[in-house]
């Protein structure tokens, strides 16, 4: 029985659906109904900084067609990463329209990260995490997500392949990020590299986030986010 219930769960993490997360019981009835590509839901997406994912993701915001921009909404607050989760269900409970909440942040020095995660999951809230920082996620636009395991060499090393491939500068305060990324990589490639990364960590017995470098989950906000907008396959 014990054996059987290890491989449940270890089916259960590759999916990547908590059986209590509200995300991934809307996929699944998303797949019931067909070909049908789902609505777009109002997603609300709360993180720590405000530079680089906050960028990212108002990029995202500004590419997808215009009558659906209002339904992201990208919050920044400036409190501990493991308050991050209280602040989406306060926002989400507040503003009945903020259907999907989700945090985004990296592990870098954060020492609650693999709870933080926990706790997010279980209250529905989705966890776009990144191991050992956000620029892992965004290397995969240009074909690699290197095995780093300090976030401050992460970004140096991700600032060198960005002018190499793109000829600029690299800044976290670059709020076209978002648009170079996709003229200059591949974001389709980008998101399957990522769920390789991150099943191959499962795979090798590393099923807590804050083991699993390089890798994260942020992939799985835009390919949900894209693929509801018909733009990504």
């Amino acid at each position: 029985m014990a054996n059987k219930r290890k491989v449940a769960e270890k089916k259960a993490v590759l999916a990547g659906k908590p059986s209590d997360n509200r995300a991934g019981k809307r996929r699944d009835r998303n797949k019931r109904v067909g070909a049908r590509v789902p609505e777009l839901g109002y997603y609300l997406i709360v993180t720590d900084t405000e530079e680089t994912e906050k960028n990212y993701f108002e990029g995202l915001r500004d590419s997808i067609p215009a009558e659906l921009k209002d339904r992201l909404v990208i919050k920044v607050e400036k409190a501990r990463t493991i308050e991050l989760v209280r602040k989406a269900l306060e926002m989400t409970g507040q503003e009945s329209q903020y259907r999907i909440p989700w945090i985004v942040f990296d592990r870098d020095q954060v020492k609650d990260f693999d709870e933080i995660i926990q706790i997010a999951e279980k209250n529905g809230v989705g966890a776009g995490w990144s191991n050992p920082c956000f620029e892992i996620w965004m290397y995969a636009y240009f074909g690699e997500m290197p095995v780093i395991m300090e976030s401050y060499t992460c970004c140096d090393r991700f600032a060198e392949k960005f002018e190499k491939v793109t000829g600029q500068k690299y800044s976290k305060n670059d709020r076209d990020i978002y648009r170079k990324l996709v003229e200059y990589g591949d974001e389709k490639r980008a998101i399957q590299m990522a769920e390789r990364h991150y099943k191959r960590c499962v795979e090798d017995g590393k099923w807590k986030p804050s083991q699993m470098w390089p890798a994260c989950r942020v992939h799985r906000l835009v390919e949900e986010i894209m693929k509801k907008c018909n733009m990504l396959f």
